[in-house]
């Protein structure tokens, strides 16, 4: 079964944004979609989990981005995993960021979002 993808209004924003300086971000991040598919937690050291709270996991994932050459974008998101009920799970693309913009993503954001 395909895994359900959202994303928040400030991933939204920082895609935007960013997709105006790398054409092939849609392609990018579709390619990241498929290996999540797969494997939601990622494989290997381009994902790394930040913080896990009951059934919710934030990943910082480096996001290979074709324009960008040999540097990658970071995307942070939340893949949630409720057992019970095959609606709910998913993955939610929370914030997208360039590590030449800022070193680190956005903590507050993350807390934001858990509180939800």
């Amino acid at each position: 079964m395909p895994m359900n993808f959202k994303q928040t209004d400030e991933f939204t924003k920082d895609f935007k944004h960013y997709f105006k300086r790398y054409k092939t971000l849609l392609d990018d991040i579709e390619e990241l979609k498929k290996v999540l598919n797969i494997q939601p937690l990622g494989i290997g050291r381009n994902f790394a989990v930040i913080t896990k709270q009951n059934n919710v996991t934030i990943v910082k994932a480096r996001l290979f981005c074709r324009s960008l050459k040999k540097n990658s974008l970071r995307l942070i998101y939340v893949y949630i995993n409720n057992c019970n009920s095959i609606e709910l799970i998913a993955i939610e693309f929370v914030e997208l960021y360039f590590k030449g913009d800022k070193e680190n993503e956005d903590h507050k954001r993350i807390k934001r979002y858990l509180r939800g």
